[in-house]
């Protein structure tokens, strides 16, 4: 990836969210990226998202796809544990923006005093599944037959990347 594409990259902020929301869309589409079935509005989403870090990649003035953080517990004991959410858009997948995206989300979660990073991704994801290793997640388990996506049970593989900073 060339530093070109790096520079591109900057925190979410509010206007961004149609963006977002398109580029979430498109992952639903896929039936390979949530169990969700219906767009959020912007004041469920960012109330059920850690504020920072949030991020957008963009090529040109468009945002090309974002990574931002769930907490996994509203429990103190698990406040440095969060969730991955992370989408390319459709015609910027395959170009390398993930990546680029899930080490700034892992750098910035780190220096937020997050020490794990999970992701629940469907095991047919197998894009998804090579980005997160590829930066170091590794696989933990499948939960089989978590939940259902259209009538459909479905499986998860369950990843985890533990920092080794924190």
């Amino acid at each position: 990836m060339k530093d070109e594409t790096k520079s591109l990259l900057g925190k979410m902020g509010a206007d961004d969210w149609p963006a977002v929301r398109e580029i979430y869309a498109q992952g639903m589409a896929t039936g390979l990226a949530t169990f969700e079935t219906t767009l959020p509005k912007w004041t469920v989403w960012d109330q059920a998202h850690l504020p920072d870090p949030r991020l957008v990649i963009r090529r040109g003035d468009l945002v090309a796809g974002w990574a931002a953080l769930s907490p996994v517990s509203g429990r103190c004991v698990y406040e440095g544990v969060a969730e991955v959410s992370i989408y390319v858009g459709e015609t910027y997948r395959g170009q390398g923006l993930g990546k680029v995206l899930l080490q700034a989300l892992v750098t910035r979660s780190e220096a937020k005093g997050i020490w794990t990073l999970q992701a629940s991704i469907f095991p047919e994801n197998e894009a998804s599944i090579g980005l997160h290793l590829a930066c170091g997640f590794r696989q933990v388990g499948i939960r089989e037959r978590i939940s259902r996506l259209h009538g459909v049970w479905r499986d998860v593989a369950l990843l985890e990347r533990r920092s080794a900073l924190i």
